[in-house]
């Protein structure tokens, strides 16, 4: 018996089906995939999220920070949960996706997103840099703070790296910006962001020291 392979989803039906377990999933080649971050992942997610709130509240910035919104790229069969996602207000109401899904179709809602590198992290510095470019998004944080990218991204030997990319206005991303141990994150979007690559990296090795 010839056995025919499911169908890949779309995103629309990737969130009708999106289960409601509490976990966390990505629609990655058609197939619903969930996300399991380590500790330290959420540790690192939490540090930048705080900072992140704290200047939209200081300057009160018309944005705010969704605990978890679905990114819908160009790119067929695909549907993103960034780790962090910073959207303007106004812009999220008008995208057709926000009010029924808390999902958003195009870039234009978006003022950061931000990664934390896990194992996969050819996503991270190779597929949803180029989808996240080709949608808009106007800035986007990479950040390796275990130094798990590629060689041929970080170097050798391998270092914990945060890299910012910013959008031009030819819609490409500029040459990333690699921030490293001793320095303070740049941000085109939050300029006098308090926030550096030691504070960072302190996370995790906080939590590898024994009891």
């Amino acid at each position: 018996m010839v056995q025919v392979a499911p169908q890949p989803l779309t995103f629309d039906e990737f969130i009708a089906l999106y289960p409601e377990d509490g976990g966390r999933y990505e629609l990655r080649h058609g197939v619903i995939t969930e996300m399991r971050p380590i500790g330290a992942h959420e540790e690192v997610i939490s540090l930048v999220r705080r900072k992140l709130d704290f200047e939209i509240e200081r300057l009160g910035l018309p944005y705010f920070i969704p605990q978890s919104c679905l990114v819908k790229p160009l790119r067929e069969a695909e549907g993103y949960l960034p780790d962090i996602i910073v959207l303007d207000g106004a812009e999220a109401k008008a995208d057709p996706y926000w009010q029924k899904h808390s999902s958003i179709s195009t870039g234009k809602p978006v003022r950061l997103i931000v990664e934390v590198v896990s194992t996969n992290w050819q996503d991270n510095y190779l597929t949803k840099l180029a989808e996240y470019e080709k949608l808009g998004v106007p800035e986007y944080w990479i950040v390796d703070y275990r130094a798990l990218g590629g060689v041929r991204f970080i170097g050798s030997p391998k270092i914990p790296t945060v890299w910012v990319y910013r959008l031009l206005a030819a819609a490409e991303y500029a040459t990333g910006q690699a921030f490293l141990a001793g320095q303070r994150l740049t941000s085109p979007t939050f300029s006098e962001l308090e926030l550096t690559v030691d504070q960072i990296i302190a996370v995790d090795q906080a939590l590898d020291l024994p009891d």
